[in-house]
């Protein structure tokens, strides 16, 4: 009896192993994190990430490195990074600076990437004096406030934040962004201060873009939400 459940469980173990390994590697993600953050920067090198720029000759190098725990983006040539992996429902921390001049940046997620500089993704927006924007791009479908929604050109949507909360250049954000379902919340430094619903959902990549100043993050991390 003892020698037929040790067969047994084997080949569950076997199975369930072998099912796990069909997965793709987000959905396996999801199932063993769950509810546990995940440091999408390490704090060390540019590990898990992929890049595109607009300047086909240009490496990931020439625009992000890594200088005493923080990413450090100059802002030039524009492009993005992204991650490896796909995410669908997530709690997202980001942590930024403008050391310099104030300049232009984002958080882009569910991403479908592509060689554009604004690839089929929903925003939300680091520009020094925007932060709490969000955007959907080349038809990323996000709604809201029919007062602070309008149409962007690229085609896509722009969600005007309910109000700013940011610190003054030179300080730390914090940004808490909560991707579930079909709704994205934007806490930043402890206020919500955007809401968009009815978005599209699906996995995606998730970047943070170059786009014309320096900046520094000194946290990317992620906690896996249900539904994946």
């Amino acid at each position: 009896m003892k020698k037929r459940l040790a067969t047994c469980a084997i080949a569950t173990a076997v199975l369930l192993s072998a099912s796990m390994a069909a997965w793709p590697q987000s959905s396996q993600e999801a199932a063993g994190r769950l509810g546990s953050e995940v440091p999408l920067f390490n704090g060390k090198s540019l590990s898990g990430w992929e890049y595109f720029l607009v300047d086909e000759d240009a490496k990931m190098e020439d625009v992000w490195s890594v200088e005493d725990g923080v990413l450090v983006c100059k802002g030039e040539p524009a492009g993005y990074l992204y991650t490896e992996n796909d995410y669908e429902n997530f709690k997202l921390v980001v942590e930024w600076r403008w050391p310099e001049e104030p300049g232009n940046s984002g958080v882009l997620m569910r991403i479908m990437p592509g060689p554009v500089m604004l690839p089929s993704s929903v925003e939300a927006q680091l520009k020094s004096g925007d932060a709490g924007n969000m955007y959907g791009f080349q038809d990323f479908k996000i709604s809201g406030d029919e007062a602070r929604l309008s149409e962007i050109g690229l085609p896509g949507w722009a969600l005007a934040k309910i109000e700013g909360n940011e610190n003054p250049p030179g300080e730390w954000n914090r940004y808490e962004i909560t991707v579930d379902g079909d709704t994205i919340t934007l806490i930043l430094n402890g206020k919500m201060v955007n809401e968009a619903t009815d978005c599209d959902v699906r996995p995606g990549r998730i970047g943070l873009q170059s786009e014309g100043g320096v900046i520094h993050f000194r946290t990317v991390a992620l906690t896996p939400l249900g539904g994946e």
